[in-house]
């Protein structure tokens, strides 16, 4: 009786364990944004959504250049080192270059930025292009020269945005698509504010970061299957930027997801194959006692 009573707990800890998992991504993809007027967000299909759903290499690339070249103005990126974006599961990995501090793209990258260090012999101040170990440099020194800079308003980190926001992807991609939105007649803007009915209450310190061709994209290699593949530069319109810094974002919120999903899989395998052998071995110990 003990063993079966303990078999039973193993089968619905294999239920309940997939259940679980199917419930938190059903309740992710469902959670949504608030806003205002007429707005119907748009659901895009993200490639990381789901029990196997991966990260699109091509597009993270192009939206780290779209961070690079229009968010950085404002916006940090405070959870993430450069040499994260060379990672197993990042936008810019290379099986040739495992340890990404040896890869020359990530090198790249992290040269483009200016880091603040202390001088070592006389303790000054000095600046020096980033390296690999580097975190990714703040964009104000402090919050009250972010909030002078911007209106009064504090620009939020964006390294874990996608996870910190209530609707997740479909929330940022569409705060960025959402500024042609007719505003309604009963929203009122203050000097430095603009309507993006995304927000909740319809009104946001920043303006529109996008426009088409403010970026020109070019032809990614990115790394799949063993080979690298160049995928050609899709046309840089606001739809394709806003999708691409979301996908780059969603990664950045959740660098290890892929691994993660890969080990959860290998998991729920082992407790289907342990649930069945322990029901047959149930099934062969007891199979001449009555109960």
């Amino acid at each position: 009786m003990a063993f079966s009573k303990t078999l039973k707990v193993l089968l619905v800890g294999g239920v309940s364990l997939a259940g679980l998992t199917f419930g938190a991504t059903t309740i992710a993809s469902a959670a949504g944004g608030g806003g205002t007027g007429d707005y119907e967000m748009v659901h895009k299909h993200w490639h990381f959504k789901g029990m196997g759903g991966t990260y699109d290499r091509a597009a993270a690339q192009r939206g780290y250049q779209v961070y690079r070249e229009v968010c950085s103005s404002c916006h940090a990126l405070e959870q993430l080192a450069f040499r994260h974006l060379g990672d197993k599961g990042a936008p810019f990995y290379n099986e040739d270059y495992k340890n990404p501090n040896e890869n020359p793209l990530i090198k790249a990258f992290a040269a483009d930025w200016t880091i603040e260090d202390i001088d070592a012999d006389t303790g000054d101040v000095l600046e020096r292009p980033g390296i690999t170990a580097d975190k990714f440099p703040p964009i104000y020194p402090n919050d009250a020269a972010a909030r002078a800079g911007n209106g009064g308003a504090l620009p939020p980190d964006l390294s874990t945005i996608v996870a910190a926001r209530n609707g997740g992807a479909d929330y940022l991609y569409n705060l960025l698509i959402a500024y042609d939105a007719k505003k309604p007649d009963d929203v009122t803007l203050t000097p430095g504010l603009y309507y993006n009915p995304v927000m909740d209450g319809g009104k946001i310190a920043m303006a529109s970061p996008l426009s088409d061709g403010i970026i020109e994209y070019a032809p990614m290699e990115v790394y799949e299957d063993g080979e690298i593949k160049t995928v050609a530069a899709p046309e840089a319109t606001v739809e394709q930027m806003a999708a691409d810094v979301t996908e780059f974002l969603a990664w950045s919120s959740d660098p290890k997801l892929e691994q993660r999903k890969q080990a959860g899989f290998a998991t729920m395998l082992y407790l289907l194959i342990l649930s069945v052998l322990l029901w047959f071995s149930y099934k062969r110990v007891w199979k001449n006692v009555k109960h």
